[in-house]
Parts: structure tokens; C-alpha cells; sequence
């Protein structure tokens, strides 16, 4: 008989395990529960103590317990079989024929406290201990997936009217964003200096001083701190938005269920870009109280006419059904340059994205596929009114197919541009890369200071710069809207809301900013053509439903260019 006494408490339980485990059918089934690598180490304890004449010299418990796995442990002790306690102390062996002289665990004694997953006790800030001069960085909040605005948002600033447009007083403004895997180890200097050059250096040391740079939510003295994973960032800005067309967002239907627009050219559906409260979602909110809409299709900034919105979840997702069973019939019309042939004509040609930041497309074989369906309205000598049915719904399918059939859309910045060469892009000829085509169009819209393209540029970036960087603000797009809010420094920087502009865009008296760029810039205003792309969506219907809108008037059939002049 193995010299029991010489074991430890510990060691004795272990060998008192493996006897039970084979002593009896139930327990040999039990005893299948427990992992591989445990039950052959418990067998071999049974067999040295069983046959060898000399102490067994065992392993630490700690090593022993190591592969049982704390389920294993807890399932046997509810078995009321054996009691084992965990503790690394070495206990004086037990006496006689006891074989559970450990110390009991009583039922009232408290819980130990939570211990982290290696055992060791969080503590300091945040639960981790802190070396000397270490930067504590809070670990990340949970992302709200959906976007929603709420009054708060709304007030943020006021319109005024000017000029037949619509103008946002200039607010102040948090763009906020986690730190990107690129910005890990660089200081914040030189993520300024290489993807921030909207501002210069010397800009973002003032705004530091100032308190508006934060860090993890404390304000940021000095930009040489080092970009540690999960930083969270936040810039407060002195925001300017370009104005839209003033007229009127007509509400068509509101049911309960569905709410449809008309809406005008120039203005957005929703927050994007240097576009926040001059879109859709924000006019329905600050001037006719409707909120959380769910949104069903989209229409490009230039493009007007009928905008559908789901007011419940519910509606949403029939709604989304119809659109991915191609069930939902879109019916455009627009005015494209030269004379469009007679009779229907079918394009299929397919379309690849260029550029998702801007969402540049152009028919390529290796693009998706795509269909939609033309027929000539009217001619009148230099343009031609054309219906338009689009049965499938890519990203600028109906203007890029118009492009290649060589009929751009009058008006159209991008797609009706000389950057794409002599034919305009015509049979898909371009014969530039990706990358030179990019170019050319920035280069074009900035040469003539357009509007059209400062949703994504405004920030003197090569086209090259514009794929892989943006401005401060756009860049900090990568956030939940619904932490999005207005928050304003010192009152002797806030907007008082005033209307009294003078022409051009410039700041309203009272809302300037002493480290605002754009408030020492007085940009001319853009004229009504230049906010107006001849695309309007005519019609939307449904199994039980139709929606539409009245023909624009560029749309007559004896209309001229020189009427939007």
C-alpha cells in the first residue's frame, strides 16, 4: 500500500478522484465527460499509487489542476462526491481514514472577488495598473447602428434665405472618429501633416491651445502625444455648408406609413459630405417636425422629384422587399444634349465603380450588370426630353448609360465633362487610367471653383489624395450620427443665428470665427443652372401604389436653356 501520508491534501484527493472514476460503471460514465488530456493523467495517479512501494513524488497542484477545466471541477463537487477547494497553499496531510479534511467553503462566506482572465485582480484606471508616464486609453463605446436625429440636432443652427437660396448659419460642430490602424504609433502632428492638410499646422496648435481638440475626452496641450489603438478623437469645428436651391420641399403623401417628397435639386437626402443641415432629413425635422424616417431609395444631390420614406420599420422592409424583387417601377425623365434617336432604346452595358469615395462610375465588362429602357419625349433643335426606366439600380446608372450612348445629361458636372476626353466618354472611350481621369475632374471643378465637386474635395488635394485622404471633417465621418452633436466653445464664439448676410457666401454677422478659414473666404454665390441637373424622378409605383410628381418645367416641350440663365 502506497505510503498515503506523504502525500499532500491536495495530491491525496486527486488520487482519491481517479479510484472513483473507475470503481463503478456510473462513475466510468461520468468520467467520459472529462476531458482526454485530465482523465489519462488521473488514471496514471491511480495506477503509481496502486502498484509502486514508495511515495510518488506528484506535480504541484497548480500543475495538476491546469488541465481540468473549471466546468469539470464544479460538476463533480455538485455531485456531492468529493469536495476540492482551490487554493495554492499546501495543507498538512489528513489523518486516519478522512479522506476530505480540506477546508470547507460555507454557503454564507462571500464570493471571491472577480479576477481578470489570467487570474491576476484588474486595478487602476480602467481596471489596468498603469506604468509610470502611461497613457490610459478607455476601451470603445458601442457603435449605434442606426441613425437617428431628434430635436437636439435640429437646433443646432437656423436657414436664412438669400438670393433664392437656401443658407445655414455657420455652427460649431464635433467631428469625432476612433484611431485609424494607420495613425497607431505617429504622433498627432504627423497625422495633421499627412492627412489633415485642410488646415496647416499651425491652425491645429491654435485649436489645441484652445481646447478644441480632445483626446479620449480630455483637451489636447500638446500635438506630439502618440496614437495609442481605441484613442477616440474629436474636433470641434466652425462648420460652413454650401447653400441649396430655397424652394420648398413639397410633401406629397404622408399616410402614417409612407411619407413621399418632391424634392428640389441641390439638396442632399441625408448628412454627407460638407452637407448636414441643407438635406432632406434635416428640413423635414426643423421645419416640419418629422423624425425618425427610414429611408427607401436615394437620388443623387442634383437630381429632383419623388422621395419615398418608410415612417415604421415595418413599412421599411416591404418596401426594401419590393426593391430587391424588382417589383418597385422608377420612371425618370431628363434633357440630354443633341437629338435622341426615335422609338425605345435598350442599354445593357455594365458598370464598374472608379472611385467609391466619390462614387465615379463608368461601363466597363468587368462592372455589374445593368439595363434601362429609353424613349424620346420631344426634340426641340439642340436638347432632347427623354423618358427614362431603369430596371436595374446602380449607382448613376441612367447618366452613365446616357454618357456612353453619347447623349450626356445637360448639366451634368461630372459625367457631361471634358476630362474624359474628346468623345466625353462616348462607346465607353476614355483612354485615360483611373487614377488620370480622377484627376482631370478635380482639376476641371477647381479651375472653375464649381460646387459641384466640393462635397469630397474643397481641401486642395491631388486626385491621388483624394482616394486615400480627405479633410479633417470628412475624414471623421466614421462615427454613429446619433453621437453627433453640436457642441459649442466659449459663448464669445457662438453663432447669435443672424440673417442679415450680404451677398455671396458670407458669414452672417455675429457668427464669425477667429481660426475659421472659410470665414475669411467670400465665395460668389452658385446660380440656379449651376445647382440644377436636368434628371427628375417622374414616377415610383408598387403593386398598390403610385407616387408621382408634375413634369419640371425644363421638361416642356418648347423649353430653352436660356430660361434657368
Amino acid at each position: 500500500m502506497t505510503s498515503i501520508t506523504s502525500f499532500s491534501s491536495q495530491n491525496y484527493k486527486w488520487v482519491i478522484l481517479a479510484r472513483a472514476m473507475t470503481s463503478s460503471p456510473c462513475a466510468q460514465t461520468r468520467a467520459m465527460h472529462v476531458p482526454a488530456s485530465a482523465r489519462s493523467f488521473l488514471l496514471y495517479l491511480e495506477l503509481q499509487s496502486r502498484f509502486r512501494r514508495h511515495v510518488v513524488r506528484l506535480f504541484s497542484s497548480a500543475n495538476i489542476r491546469k488541465p481540468l477545466t473549471r466546468r469539470f471541477i464544479r460538476l463533480w463537487s455538485q455531485q456531492g462526491d468529493l469536495t476540492m477547494e482551490e487554493q495554492d497553499t499546501t495543507p498538512e496531510a489528513p489523518s486516519g481514514g478522512d479522506t476530505n479534511t480540506g477546508k470547507r467553503k460555507h454557503d454564507d462566506e462571500p464570493d471571491p472577488p472577480e479576477t481578470g482572465g489570467r487570474g491576476k485582480k484588474r486595478r487602476g484606471a480602467g481596471g489596468k495598473k498603469l506604468r509610470p508616464g502611461e497613457r490610459y486609453v478607455p476601451p470603445p463605446q458601442k457603435r449605434n447602428p442606426g441613425v437617428s436625429f431628434s430635436q437636439e440636432h435640429f437646433d443646432e443652427t437656423s436657414y436664412f434665405f438669400e438670393g433664392g437660396l437656401r443658407k445655414v448659419c455657420p455652427y460649431y460642430f464635433d467631428f469625432k472618429t476612433y484611431c485609424k490602424g494607420r495613425w497607431i504609433g505617429k504622433s498627432l502632428l504627423e497625422v495633421f501633416k499627412s492627412e489633415f492638410r485642410a488646415e496647416s499646422i499651425e491652425y491645429y496648435e491654435k485649436a489645441a491651445k484652445e481646447g478644441r481638440i480632445r483626446l479620449n475626452e480630455s483637451p489636447v496641450d500638446d500635438l506630439s502625444v502618440v496614437l495609442r489603438n481605441n484613442d477616440h478623437m474629436r474636433n470641434t469645428v466652425h462648420r460652413h455648408e454650401p447653400p441649396v436651391i430655397g424652394a420648398p420641399l413639397k410633401i406629397l403623401v404622408d399616410d402614417g406609413e409612407v411619407l413621399v417628397v418632391d424634392k428640389p435639386a441641390s439638396i442632399p437626402v441625408h448628412p454627407c459630405g460638407r452637407f448636414r443641415h441643407n438635406t432632406v432629413i434635416f428640413i423635414l425635422g426643423k421645419e416640419h417636425g418629422v423624425s425618425k424616417l427610414h429611408t427607401v431609395h436615394r437620388l443623387d444631390r442634383l437630381t429632383s422629384g419623388v422621395l419615398l420614406f418608410a415612417r415604421t420599420l415595418e413599412t421599411s422592409k416591404k418596401l426594401d422587399q419590393l426593391v430587391r424583387d424588382r417589383q418597385l417601377e422608377k420612371e425618370y425623365v431628363c434633357r440630354v444634349e443633341g437629338e435622341f434617336p426615335e422609338g425605345e432604346l435598350i442599354c445593357e452595358e455594365p458598370i464598374l465603380v472608379v472611385s467609391f469615395k466619390i462614387g465615379l462610375c463608368r461601363v466597363d465588362p468587368k462592372g455589374k450588370e445593368c439595363r434601362t429602357v429609353f424613349q424620346r419625349l420631344s426634340f426641340n433643335g439642340k436638347t432632347s426630353v427623354v423618358r427614362c426606366l431603369p430596371l436595374t439600380g446602380r449607382t448613376h446608372q441612367i447618366r452613365v448609360h446616357l454618357q456612353y450612348l453619347g447623349f450626356p445629361i445637360l448639366n451634368d458636372p461630372i459625367y457631361g465633362s471634358h476630362a474624359w476626353g474628346p468623345h466625353r466618354g462616348k462607346g465607353g472611350l476614355v483612354g485615360k487610367s483611373d487614377e488620370e481621369l480622377l484627376q482631370a475632374l478635380v482639376e476641371e471643378h477647381r479651375s472653375q471653383e464649381s460646387l459641384h465637386l466640393l462635397d469630397f474635395m474643397d481641401n486642395g488635394s491631388t486626385a491621388k489624395e483624394v482616394e486615400k485622404t480627405n479633410t479633417f471633417p470628412a475624414q471623421m465621418e466614421d462615427f454613429s450620427e446619433k453621437e453627433n452633436s453640436s457642441q459649442v466653445p466659449p459663448e464669445e464664439h457662438q453663432s447669435t443665428g443672424s440673417t442679415g448676410a450680404e451677398s455671396g457666401q458670407k458669414s452672417p454677422p455675429g457668427s464669425r470665427d477667429h481660426l475659421c478659414s472659410e470665414c475669411k473666404l467670400v465665395r460668389p454665390d452658385p446660380t440656379e443652372k449651376e445647382l440644377v441637373m436636368y434628371l427628375h424622378a417622374l414616377r415610383y409605383k408598387g403593386p398598390d401604389f403610385e407616387y408621382s410628381t408634375q413634369l419640371p418645367n425644363w421638361a416642356e416641350a418648347d423649353w430653352e436653356e436660356t430660361d434657368l440663365s
